[in-house]
């Protein structure tokens, strides 16, 4: 029997089991808010693995386009020299975000992660204590601590994971964890406060 079609809520739990591995807490609420099991949540996986990996894979735009249907818009962004297009859907779990995969001039997916919706209001981010998991963005964390410090994107353990080294007004360094582009935690330089899990 062929697989169902994949679709947004499909693609909705692959960010969840990424999620999983920082904040099981959250993912478990948000699963059972949608009324999905663990096996489904896991099935929906398997299912993104196999059409990323296939042989005949689609590039990144055309498999976004088939699982999401047409991006709710597409935003001329410049990047340096070059001219660039954000491609923006909307995600269900979360009104206030967008999955966007950023194309560069040659088409390819440079970049695909959340970001906040066009005309959302977005986070007071000022203190340590504002950092709370699934409130900000990468670029809003960024932008909040920009004025203290330098911020520095540093490498991920995963391709859907990121991490940004931050100032906070008090002089001190925390380094914030993401994953598909939504904070999951902060953790001090050393690596103390570390949201709990392994790579995945």
């Amino acid at each position: 029997m062929p697989d169902k079609p994949f679709g947004p809520a499909d693609f909705q739990l692959v960010l969840l089991r990424r999620m999983a591995d920082h904040r099981p807490e959250l993912v478990e609420d948000a699963r059972i808010s949608l009324g999905v099991s663990l096996t489904e949540m896991r099935e929906a996986n398997r299912r993104w693995q196999a059409m990323v990996r296939s042989p005949r894979a689609r590039d990144a735009v055309r498999r976004y386009r088939s699982v999401l249907g047409p991006p709710e818009s597409v935003v001329p962004r410049r990047i340096g020299d070059l001219e660039c297009e954000a491609l923006l859907w909307r995600v269900p779990l979360w009104p206030d975000l967008r999955f966007e995969a950023m194309c560069g001039p040659d088409g390819r997916v440079w970049n695909e992660w959340l970001v906040r919706a066009p005309g959302a209001a977005g986070p007071v981010l000022a203190t340590a204590d504002d950092l709370r998991p699934w409130s900000a963005t990468v670029d809003e964390v960024a932008r909040a601590f920009a004025a203290h410090g330098p911020v520095r994107m540093l490498e991920g353990s995963a391709p859907t994971r990121s991490r940004l080294r931050v100032t906070l007004p008090d002089g001190q360094r925390r380094v914030a964890e993401f994953t598909w582009g939504l904070l999951q935690g902060v953790a001090d330089e050393d690596g103390a406060g570390s949201p709990p899990g392994g790579a995945g």
